[in-house]
């Protein structure tokens, strides 16, 4: 664990205040947290997430806080490490992934604020529309349990399929499939894998990142997302409770919002990638979280 000799020097005053004061109850937790300036986020190793951050650590460290970033390709720990107070928080999930997170793992964590919005849709190299696609056609579809819907939802909400009623999108899977006039097949695939599988498969659903690395624009889609439809996956930055009413949570969040990092992801795959920060996230979330 990294600490800044501006962390010594806060432990050490902090020592000799406490021996000093005690018997007058006048050290308290405020004071302690005055002095800590630090800040640790887990981030995953993607572009949009990494790169957002670097220019976060120099806005923040100018402004005299000691940032620590540990980079990761695990999907399952920055949530955990958030949770028992090892980092403050952290930022590699949407909004869905988190929800259905803590109810699998009993973590606590919150969403503190929007970063980007990742909205997907059903692509093909081998038609040039949904109406193309063959009796029995062959569908890839995001294994985790948080997306796995998305695509069925698009294919209903085109009246391929039917689709069980009054379920938001989050908890839809191929247990819902009421009617398939089309017969067609799903096969679930790791979602970092889906734009590499899609030469194999008929169709396949693809977030906008991974659509546009391989030179795929929603314009290319069979079916795209609306945004209201792409609210649950909207990418968020994870907190510890209360985070982001400190003056910690307050830094980090004007950091990340701030205009060097809207610039970056407005040049980042063509502005593929949109930033909803305007949005009310708590409103949204009211829309689509489970009870």
């Amino acid at each position: 664990m990294k600490t800044s000799r501006r962390s010594v020097l806060a432990i050490t005053v902090g020592a000799v205040a406490l021996l000093g004061l005690t018997s007058c109850g006048l050290m308290g937790d405020s004071v302690a947290a005055s002095n800590d300036r630090s800040i640790k986020i887990i981030v995953t190793e993607s572009a949009p997430s990494q790169e957002p951050t670097k220019i976060v650590e120099k806005i923040l460290e100018e402004q005299g806080w000691d940032f620590e970033a540990t980079y990761v390709t695990d999907i399952v720990q920055p949530n955990h490490v958030v949770s028992n107070g090892e980092y403050d928080a952290n930022f590699f999930q949407h909004g869905a992934y988190l929800e259905q997170f803590k109810e699998d793992q009993n973590v606590d964590v919150e969403p503190a604020f929007y970063m980007y919005s990742s909205p997907a849709g059903v692509y093909s190299t081998k038609y040039d529309s949904v109406d193309e696609l063959p009796d029995g056609a062959k569908i890839a579809l995001p294994v985790d349990p948080a997306n796995n819907g998305r695509a069925l939802a698009l294919l209903a909400k085109e009246g391929l399929l039917k689709l069980t009623d009054g379920k938001s999108v989050i908890e839809l899977s191929q247990r819902d499939i009421l009617e398939n006039p089309k017969n067609f097949s799903f096969v679930e695939v790791d979602q970092q894998s889906l734009s590499k599988t899609l030469p194999d498969v008929d169709a396949g659903f693809l977030f906008v990142r991974l659509g546009a690395e391989i030179g795929l624009t929603p314009e290319d889609a069979l079916l795209f997302e609306e945004e209201e439809d792409a609210l649950p996956y909207i990418n968020i930055i994870g907190a510890r409770p209360g985070f982001t009413d400190t003056e910690k949570g307050k830094a980090l969040e004007a950091a990340y919002h701030s205009d060097e990092v809207r610039d970056w992801y407005a040049n980042y795959l063509d502005g593929a990638l949109g930033t909803p920060w305007d949005r009310d996230l708590e409103a949204d979330f009211a829309t689509w979280k489970k009870d």
